[in-house]
């Protein structure tokens, strides 16, 4: 058991932990197994999400990318290639994740004074949202950006994997504050 998990009091309230998470996480069933969620009574909507990561890199390395002097070639597009291919097969990583026909992908790559920021848009028309299909588009695309400069820069730090933003579906909207 993870060590957060220790502090967490057994029962409280005369409630235990185990149906306090059933009634908080949506991936537990009655027995308190990993479940994947019946998305089957919902409605179908439009939903989009948008995510974001951060590759923090040295002036040094981002002079190198604004001047496309990589040795492994132009990291924008392969970035933006990675970070699309990552968001079409999220269920193919994330267990309990379904499986979506996506509408459309898109990922920006903005080279930054500090590193490169990259943002994953990922929309579709279904029963579930795409919140993890931008994540793991951000996520790859991050790594992507590490692989290509880590033979001038092993010390490249990937931070800032967040969700911006999600819409369509029985929760609404999320803007994350910035």
């Amino acid at each position: 058991m993870f060590r957060a998990w220790a502090a967490f009091p057994r029962v409280l309230n005369g409630v235990s932990l185990q149906r306090r998470l059933q009634a908080t996480l949506s991936h537990v069933d009655s027995g308190g197994q990993a479940s994947m969620v019946d998305v089957s009574p919902k409605p179908s909507s439009t939903r989009t999400a948008t995510a974001q990561a951060f590759v923090e890199l040295s002036p040094e390395t981002v002079e190198l990318v604004r001047s496309a002097a990589l040795k492994k070639g132009d990291i924008v597009s392969v970035t933006k290639i990675a970070g699309i291919m990552a968001a079409k097969r999220t269920s193919d990583v994330i267990p309990l994740c379904h499986s979506l026909a996506l509408d459309h992908v898109d990922v920006t790559v903005d080279i930054q004074s500090g590193g490169i920021l990259v943002e994953c848009l990922a929309k579709t028309t279904g029963r579930t949202g795409v919140e993890m299909e931008a994540m793991h588009g951000a996520s790859v695309a991050a790594l992507t950006v590490y692989d290509m400069i880590k033979g001038v820069e092993k010390g490249a730090t990937i931070r800032s994997v967040k969700l911006l933003a999600k819409s369509g579906g029985q929760s609404g909207s999320f803007a994350a504050r910035l």
